[in-house]
């Protein structure tokens, strides 16, 4: 799956998971989302298509205990669908890829969602919006500054990552009203264009 990526948390600025250290709150919930450009699983196109997660740890994510809910574009067909859920459920996929990692931490995965995805992305104006009708709201925009209110950016970069390589990190406000409920502003927010395959990131 090649597309652009987001990742909304609940955490300040920076996510701490992403620098192996403990979630700012003690926990970690939120959203993550991809708009494909690009992809397909066996013959199974998957060009255009739309998927998103909410989920909910108690704990640091390397602890475990976590719930997940997949939702998947209500467009795509059962073909595309099936294939989805493969993927995020992390079968068929080698040791140490994205969702694989979440198939070792998620110890509750709950029936997906089929739903219409509104998905608005622009990497360089580090702006975004995922949204979903009675489940999920998220919005992304650039990290102000706290003295003269000017737009800041800031990269973070991960050579060895299994979720992105590089990411502009943005401010989220986000809010989850399906099965896995969260309201929070002005938090932590990841944009990126990914390339996930069954191997890792290419």
């Amino acid at each position: 799956m090649k597309g652009k990526y987001v990742k909304n948390c609940n955490c300040a600025f920076g996510c701490p998971c992403d620098f192996n250290a403990y979630p700012t709150q003690g926990y970690c919930e939120g959203m993550a989302g991809m708009h494909i450009d690009e992809g397909h699983f066996g013959d199974v196109n998957l060009n255009g298509l739309r998927w998103a997660v909410t989920y909910h740890w108690p704990g640091a994510l390397h602890e475990g205990n976590g719930t997940l809910q997949p939702i998947i574009d209500k467009g795509a067909n059962e073909d595309q669908r099936q294939a989805l859920l493969t993927i995020l459920s992390g079968q068929e996929q080698d040791e140490g890829t994205l969702c694989w990692i979440l198939s070792q931490i998620v110890s509750n995965f709950l029936e997906p969602k089929f739903a219409p995805i509104e998905f608005a992305f622009d990497l360089d104006g580090r702006t975004a919006r995922v949204a979903v009708p009675g489940v999920l709201e998220t919005a992304s925009e650039p990290i102000k500054n706290p003295v003269t209110g000017d737009p800041s950016r800031m990269l973070v970069r991960i050579p060895d990552g299994f979720e992105y390589f590089e990411a502009e990190i943005a401010s989220a406000t986000t809010k989850g009203t399906g099965d896995i409920q969260f309201d929070f502003t002005e938090r932590h927010s990841s944009l990126a264009h990914v390339h996930h395959t069954p191997k890792g990131l290419a």
